[in-house]
């Protein structure tokens, strides 16, 4: 997309936008500029700024000299071992994103509770909510590496 934007420039061709600058110093020795006429300002003529942009250097295809090349079969074998790794995460993700769930269903089974001073039980809210919204940040977090590792695998060949 910039690309072509800067195609585009270059096409219409150096384009000379110039103003008038005054530049005003007062007695204590505050300088200002403006594109208006100053009390005491002097016009300060500027020489323009070069329009032509530089052509971009052409990237290089080939590999330097020297470096080391990979063979189809070196490949496959690497990409072979990504694909285990990457199921093998997969398959760890799955496992902790089901006891994550299981957590939770405890957690929301099992209310935060304490004994008052006059001997009765009453429930924490504040603590039970703060348990509860921990859970289910562990369970969305599984749910997020789960789904990144399945675009990881969907990408290799």
């Amino acid at each position: 997309m910039k690309l072509g934007y800067l195609l585009a420039i270059i096409c219409l061709g150096p384009v000379v936008v110039q103003a008038e600058i005054y530049k005003a110093v007062d007695a204590e020795g505050h300088v200002t500029y403006s594109s208006t006429p100053l009390k005491g300002g002097k016009k300060i003529i500027l020489e323009p700024l070069p329009t032509m942009v530089p052509p971009a250097r052409p990237r290089s295809a080939a590999s330097p000299e020297g470096f080391p090349k990979v063979d189809g079969t070196m490949q496959k074998g690497r990409d072979d071992t990504r694909r285990k790794i990457l199921q093998d995460e997969l398959s760890s993700e799955q496992q902790l994103l089901e006891e994550s769930r299981q957590n939770l269903k405890e957690g929301e089974a099992n209310p935060e509770v304490y004994k008052g001073q006059d001997g009765k039980t009453y429930r924490n809210v504040a603590k039970y909510e703060e348990k509860i919204r921990t859970l289910n940040e562990q369970v969305d977090l599984h749910q997020k590496n789960i789904e990144a590792l399945k675009t990881e695998l969907s990408k290799l060949k």
